[in-house]
């Protein structure tokens, strides 16, 4: 019997994507006076707030059902670089759980955290716009769109910093890089689940 390796990849992003988004809802409400205009996603994962022991097992959990969703991604899809993007984006998250944005600073910076953060957004809504490839419509077009919103949103996030993130502060603005991204994780486990089922 051959494994039906969509339903294994479909499972594996929604059930890590779910479990994140509800970890993360956890983690801001325990974190004293958090505010989600003001603070990064990442303030949840410094180990001196009560947030960090939810935070940063549930990322890095999401990171590691990304990273392993790859396999399966390439076994059904026999597509090298859409499974390296998945790998990417994976390690990405799952570093931003091993690495809080309070170790390792160089001159102040998080430096490794920063990077895996960087991966994971970028890396993320690239491998959404790259759904165009492997999926059917509608759901081609709502990946590109959401990944568009996520490489548009990171560009903003460079370039509006003067202007106050565009009214978002810099919290709502990084969430404008990570959401679509996730929302379009989650959405694909569900496609993947219900497109490829016996």
């Amino acid at each position: 019997m051959t494994p039906d390796y969509s339903k294994i990849a479909g499972t594996l992003l929604l059930v890590g994507g779910v479990q994140f988004v509800i970890a993360l809802i956890i983690a801001e409400a325990i974190y004293p006076n958090y505010s989600v205009s003001a603070n990064y996603i990442s303030d949840l994962g410094v180990w001196s707030k009560p947030s960090a022991a939810i935070f940063n097992p549930s990322i890095s959990l999401f990171g590691l059902t990304v990273l392993a969703s790859s396999y399966f991604i390439l076994k059904q899809f026999k597509n090298r670089a859409i499974a390296v993007l998945f790998a990417l984006a994976g390690a990405g998250a799952l570093g931003v759980g091993v690495f809080p944005e309070n170790t390792f600073l160089v001159n102040g910076i998080p430096v490794i955290h920063s990077i895996s953060a960087l991966i994971a957004f970028v890396i993320g809504g690239i491998a959404a716009v790259a759904a165009y490839k492997y999926t059917k419509p509608p759901f081609k077009v709502i990946s590109v769109i959401l990944g568009a919103a996520t490489l548009t949103a990171t560009v903003l996030f460079f370039t509006t910093r003067d202007y106050g993130y565009l009214g978002l502060g810099v919290g709502g603005m990084e969430r404008m890089m990570a959401y679509p991204t996730l929302l379009w994780i989650i959405s694909l486990g569900g496609y993947l689940l219900g497109n490829y089922s016996d």
